[in-house]
């Protein structure tokens, strides 16, 4: 059963998609230096992959199984958990970068067809505030700015660049995570200066209009998403090409990883958001969900495939207790922000 609802929503998607190819309207880039590392994308999808975890105590004092290689040294600062929203996110400092790191989780895989299904339909109807003509998708932009991530993330970010001085900012996540990773890049950005945030995504779908992508590019220039072979998820919400200046358009600058024939090779896509020669090369046909779950070589699913809210609430609990003990407290003194049935809690830490 579960084979047959991949199948036809992959069906629906790829039927909308066939119209997605033509005439490009162009996206202004105001960045001619960008370049991508290699390196820094291999580091920063295990954080990516990381913020999946549903062991919130193990996640808090960073010793989950995903939490280690590249990552190790990372101090993490402050834990965000919407329990009704079903969202997740963490900040905090990687000595190794000297940057303050921000993660925030994407779907689980067991809802990803549904949550395709109804991106397919989202028009855009958010025009984005202070530019003009500029349209964003209502539900990412609300699921970042009219929840506790917009708020929390903040304020984690303005206390860690309080405590080690005005050090840079990563900001990533992966799927549904990326697209709101991008609100909150922006919205840091604007706050902190352009040189001082970076964007680096895993399978991002679209957010905006091309006018809204060119806001983007000049507030966000250092971006980077990371597509990996036929991953259906960049391709949503569809391009139009009848409705060029109207339709859902990528702000650069794409990275396409492609592993096909055994080899993997990483090209750098040039800077209209919509390189035909990337990604959108591709084959309606052979557009996949499976490419969606893997980039880098690092598992980008879930580690629990219950039900979101039910498998989060459980976790929570675990970690108020675990808090409460003051067990964990003695070594670790991250921030905690939990919002379950609309009632924010917080766990200030000494800092």
């Amino acid at each position: 059963m579960e084979r047959w609802r991949r199948v036809s929503v992959l069906a629906m998607a790829l039927l909308l998609l066939s119209a997605c190819h033509g005439a490009e309207f162009s996206v202004k880039n105001h960045d001619q230096s960008l370049i991508y590392d290699h390196t820094l994308a291999k580091t920063i999808v295990e954080y990516a992959s990381a913020v999946y975890m549903t062991d919130l105590t193990a996640l808090y004092t960073w010793t989950c199984s995903r939490c280690n290689d590249l990552t190790q040294d990372f101090e993490m600062r402050s834990l965000i958990v919407d329990v009704e929203n079903c969202l997740q996110a963490f900040v905090g400092v990687a000595h190794n970068l000297n940057s303050i790191i921000v993660a925030i989780r994407g779907t689980q895989e067991n809802s990803v067809q549904n949550w395709i299904k109804d991106l397919i339909w989202k028009q855009l109807d958010l025009s984005y505030p202070n530019m003009p003509n500029a349209k964003v998708h209502s539900g990412f932009f609300s699921s970042y700015n009219n929840t506790i991530l917009r708020l929390a993330i903040t304020s984690a970010v303005h206390k860690a660049r309080k405590t080690y001085g005005d050090i840079g900012v990563i900001v990533t996540g992966h799927s549904m995570g990326g697209a709101m990773a991008a609100f909150c890049a922006l919205d840091l950005a604007i706050k902190l200066g352009s040189d001082n945030v970076q964007l680096m995504t895993f399978g991002q779908p679209r957010v905006g209009n091309a006018v809204f992508a060119s806001y983007f590019a000049k507030y966000v220039p250092n971006t980077i998403r990371l597509v990996h072979g036929h991953d259906i998820v960049p391709h949503l919400p569809p391009y139009f090409s009848f409705l060029s200046k109207l339709t859902y358009h990528h702000f650069p600058r794409e990275v396409w990883i492609d592993d096909s024939d055994g080899n993997t090779t990483e090209q750098i896509c040039d800077a209209s958001g919509e390189d035909p020669n990337c990604c959108r090369c591709l084959s309606i046909l052979s557009l996949s969900i499976q490419d969606h779950f893997t980039y880098l070589g690092v598992d980008m699913e879930s580690d629990d495939w219950s039900t979101c809210r039910i498998i989060t609430a459980q976790s929570v609990e675990r970690l108020r207790k675990d808090l409460a003990s003051n067990i964990i407290m003695t070594k670790h003194d991250a921030d905690v922000s939990i919002v379950e049935n609309s009632v924010q809690t917080d766990w200030s830490s000494s800092r």
